[in-house]
């Protein structure tokens, strides 16, 4: 029997977003849904969001769905912090 071990790669980053430092939470999806990152951050009335990002033409986009315009503004710095990550992994 042959076994398969894949690493879980999960970071937190605090980044400012709409002028208030905001912490995201990455985490790496494994098995059928490699390719996907799940992003989670909490609004201004504590609620928490959240969206998946997918590497699409050698870049991590923001699976579309409703989100706040703060969020979406920083989808370059998102895929840029993955990005990072993933090559110290």
């Amino acid at each position: 029997m042959k076994m398969k071990f894949v690493k879980n790669i999960q970071f937190t980053r605090t980044i400012k977003a709409d002028n208030r430092l905001r912490e995201f939470n990455f985490r790496k999806l494994g098995g059928l849904q490699e390719g996907i990152f799940t992003v989670d951050v909490v609004d201004d009335r504590g609620n928490r969001i959240m969206f998946r990002m997918q590497k699409d033409d050698n870049a991590w986009r923001i699976v579309s769905q409703p989100l706040p315009e703060w969020v979406i503004n920083n989808e370059r710095v998102f895929n840029d912090l993955i990005e990072e990550e993933l090559a110290h992994a």
